[in-house]
C-alpha cells in the first residue's frame, strides 16, 4: 500500500484550524505555527512542513511573502503549493516569483469561513486559479468529493468580482455598524437579512479586512463607483 499522501498547513488561525479538522481523516497531517499550538495534532518546524506533498498557506496577506522565503528552500520536487488568502493577484504573484519552478502552485479562495463551514464543507464553494502544473486536477478533484464546488478562475478576474463581493459587503456592514444598535423590533425581512449578513462579516480579523479593501487592486475603484452612486441616489431624492 502506497503511504498516504503528506499535507502540512502553515498558519493555525481560525481559518487553518477549520482546514485542519476537515482534512485530517484524510490525509496525513502536520501545522506549523510559532503562536498557536495544536494539542492532538502532529507539530513541524517550517522546514519539517516544507516537505509535505502539499503545502497549505494559511498566513495573513502580509506574512506571505516571509513564509515563502522560508519554505522555497526546503520544498520537494512536484510538491503542490497552495494559499487561502482572500486576495489572488499578490499571492499569485508572489508565489510565481519566489517558488522553485519545480513545484505545483495553486491560488485559491474558500469562499466560507469558519462560521459559515461550521458543519461540514459541503454546499459551498472554492475558488481555484492554477498557476503551474497539473496536481491541481487532482485535489479538485477530491475537493469536490467533500462537497465543495470548485470554481475555476484567474487571479486578475477573481480580485475583479471579489471587489465587489466582499469589498462592497464589508464596507456596507462597517458602516452598518457604526451607526449603532440596529433596529429589530419592526425590521423587515430585507433588513434581518442585510443585517445578518453584516453580522457575517463583523468578527473577521482587522488583517482580512485590510486585505479585502486595501490589497485588492479592485477594490478602490468599485468602492468609489457605489459611494458616486449612493450620494447621486441621496441628492435625487
Amino acid at each position: 500500500m502506497s503511504r498516504p499522501e503528506t499535507l502540512s498547513i502553515i498558519g493555525l488561525g481560525a481559518f487553518g484550524q477549520l482546514i485542519a479538522r476537515h482534512l485530517r481523516p484524510h490525509l496525513a497531517l502536520s501545522v506549523c505555527d510559532p503562536q498557536v499550538r495544536s494539542n492532538d495534532l502532529p507539530q513541524a518546524d517550517p522546514v519539517q512542513a516544507a516537505r509535505a506533498d502539499i503545502v497549505v498557506l494559511a498566513v495573513p496577506l502580509p506574512q506571505l511573502e516571509g513564509v515563502l522565503r522560508v519554505i522555497a528552500p526546503h520544498l520537494r520536487p512536484g510538491a503542490l503549493v497552495i494559499d487561502v488568502c482572500s486576495v489572488k493577484m499578490e499571492p499569485a504573484r508572489l508565489m510565481l516569483d519566489l517558488l522553485p519552478a519545480y513545484v505545483e502552485i495553486v491560488a485559491s479562495h474558500p469562499l466560507f469561513g469558519p462560521a459559515s463551514a461550521a458543519h461540514g464543507l459541503a454546499g459551498h464553494r472554492i475558488a481555484w486559479c492554477p498557476l503551474r502544473g497539473r496536481g491541481h486536477r487532482r485535489l479538485a478533484v477530491f475537493l469536490k468529493a467533500q462537497g465543495l464546488e470548485v470554481i475555476p478562475t484567474t487571479p486578475d478576474q477573481h480580485d475583479r468580482e471579489m471587489a465587489v463581493v466582499q469589498g462592497l459587503t464589508h464596507l456596507i456592514a462597517r458602516a452598518l455598524s457604526r451607526l449603532g444598535p440596529l433596529p429589530q423590533r419592526m425590521a423587515t425581512r430585507s433588513f434581518a437579512m442585510l443585517a445578518e449578513a453584516a453580522a457575517m462579516v463583523q468578527d473577521d480579523s482587522p488583517e482580512l479586512l485590510a486585505t479585502i479593501l486595501r490589497a485588492n487592486p479592485h477594490a478602490a475603484g468599485v468602492r468609489s463607483r457605489f459611494l458616486a452612486e449612493a450620494a447621486g441616489i441621496a441628492a435625487e431624492v
